[in-house]
């Protein structure tokens, strides 16, 4: 059985919308290496349309590094009722049974989700997250897109590990917390 990890930028007020405007000045070596590490365990990457079609903007033209070349040979699958063609290598498109087909990727592969705010929750109302691995710049955005619920539904989560990177973002790795 594989596991489903959900992983993002966010800022301290879980905004995790164009993380590339905020980002850099907390972005180092160490943060691209943890990246790194939480990438090489992933067999397929699952993403919703918006962060899918950035990634398909930018990564094809990419290569030579380990985070490039992984992302542009992985399976991508991308969750969409709208999208009609996935041009990006390797990509398959998921327009219905979305819980169901998520639950038959985990049970085969390890699933990685890299952003994608709306699609994670969707996936979190389903109990389809196994880990989380959150990169959190200590900036306060006061608006954007939320990473998390804000619904009203409580999601406790368990720290496993806690990781302070150079340039000051904190990498955070929770599992949700037994009921």
């Amino acid at each position: 059985m594989g596991k489903l990890t959900v992983t993002a930028f966010t800022t301290l007020d879980n905004v995790a919308e164009e993380p590339q405007l905020w980002t850099g000045p907390f972005f180092s070596d160490a943060t691209g290496a943890f990246n790194g590490e939480v990438l090489a365990e992933a067999d397929s990457m699952l993403l919703g349309r918006v962060t899918y079609d950035g990634f398909a903007a930018a990564w094809p033209s990419r290569s030579g590094d380990f985070i490039s070349d992984k992302f542009n040979a992985m399976p991508k699958y991308v969750v969409s009722t709208t999208l009609e063609h996935a041009g990006w290598n390797n990509s398959t498109i998921i327009a219905a049974d979305i819980p169901g087909r998520v639950r038959a990727l985990r049970e085969r592969e390890n699933v990685i989700v890299w952003g994608s705010p709306t699609l994670v929750k969707t996936l979190m109302a389903e109990n389809l997250v196994d880990e989380y691995v959150l990169l959190v710049s200590p900036i306060v955005l006061g608006h954007g897109k939320k990473m998390l619920p804000e619904d009203g539904t409580r999601h406790t989560l368990r720290i496993v590990e806690p990781r302070l990177l150079e340039g000051g973002m904190l990498a955070l790795r929770m599992t949700p917390a037994a009921a």
